[in-house]
């Protein structure tokens, strides 16, 4: 198989992976992005009728005006805003193509993906978090009827459903679903439903709630999945429902073993957060760098769209201005 050899390899075709290629583009140096999935994988997995939280100016990149018919876009007004900016800049992306295994050989980096093998004086990760759920780890977690995606209503009209979760997208999932004819059970781990919900959902979620058209059980936990049941741990005791499907929309994690396999050193408290330079977005490894949610470690919501674009000038910046270039 052919080495490729490029300046600067971007894993992620992400917004924040398309940032730094845009800012590749500029600089001049040699790049590829590669992504396993589709054009924003991430995006494309959320919710067939999502809303972003962010207003459509502040997700904008490399002076491509965003414009969407409300104040906040659409999950299909981002595809199409994001799919706009890499024709563009026709940014040299990869889609379909995984990588596998990542070598550093004294400061130049082997990448075997898929289906290429490539040479880089530089990585950037910016993976997002998206593709590996948290699992809640109970028995009955690997039957058909539980998923941790969700994508539209339609399958679930009728159906006896439980929500695990109590942030953005169990409210969602919780809301949609209910309004479609669903039966809606929530299983929250806390007190109720997040504070940091979107404003503009809260009050909707609370008060179907509080009317009782969706039942949730507060500081609670889900014990046991089975094939038409469901064993809650609630404050009043052990309760089991009836249940044909179970959303978990229990969250994401970064992809720690492409950080693993590079060195980059994990702190140790609860966050598992990957060591880096926030001046820069270079990791305890020189030559690799971290941009976007990625750098949170399992803490996913410190990092967006809107925060982590200007990842990409920093790392940019960095590489040019090493001695004799990048590396």
């Amino acid at each position: 198989m052919e080495m490729k050899k490029v300046e600067v390899l971007i894993i992620g075709g992400g917004p924040i992976g398309l940032a730094c290629g845009i800012e590749c583009e500029k600089a001049g140096l040699e790049y590829v992005i590669l992504e396993k999935g589709v054009l924003t994988n991430s995006l494309f997995n959320y919710p067939v009728n999502m809303t972003f939280f962010s207003t459509s100016e502040k997700l904008e990149m490399g002076d491509v005006p965003f414009m969407s018919i409300s104040h906040k876009p659409t999950r299909p007004e981002a595809l199409e805003y994001y799919r706009r900016v890499t024709k563009k800049w026709k940014l040299k992306v990869n889609l379909y193509e995984e990588v596998k295994e990542l070598q550093n050989n004294e400061g130049i980096f082997s990448v075997k993906t898929s289906k290429a093998s490539y040479q880089a004086k530089n990585i950037i990760i910016a993976t997002g978090f998206y593709d590996l759920p948290n699992l809640m780890k109970v028995p009955g977690e690997d039957l058909p009827k539980v998923t941790h995606y969700y994508k539209e209503p339609w399958p679930f009209i009728g159906q006896k459903i439980l929500v695990v979760g109590a942030a953005n997208s169990a409210v969602d999932v919780a809301l949609e679903t209910w309004r479609k004819g669903a039966e809606v059970t929530m299983v929250i781990k806390g007190e109720g439903i997040e504070s940091n919900v979107k404003y503009w959902v809260k009050p909707d979620i609370d008060n179907r709630i509080k009317e009782g058209s969706i039942k949730a059980f507060t500081n609670s936990l889900v014990k046991e999945i089975r094939e038409n049941e469901v064993v809650l741990e609630t404050p009043e005791g052990e309760i089991t429902l009836e249940n044909d499907f179970v959303l978990a929309m229990t969250g994401y994690r970064p992809n720690f073993a492409l950080l693993n396999q590079l060195g980059v050193t994990l702190s140790l408290d609860e966050k598992r957060q990957p060591c880096y330079d926030q001046t820069n977005q270079e990791s305890n490894v020189p030559g690799v760098y971290l941009a976007g949610v990625v750098c949170g470690g399992l803490n996913t919501r410190e990092f967006f769209i809107e925060n982590s674009v200007v990842h990409a000038e920093h790392i940019i910046q960095h590489i040019k201005n090493k001695p004799n270039g990048s590396n």
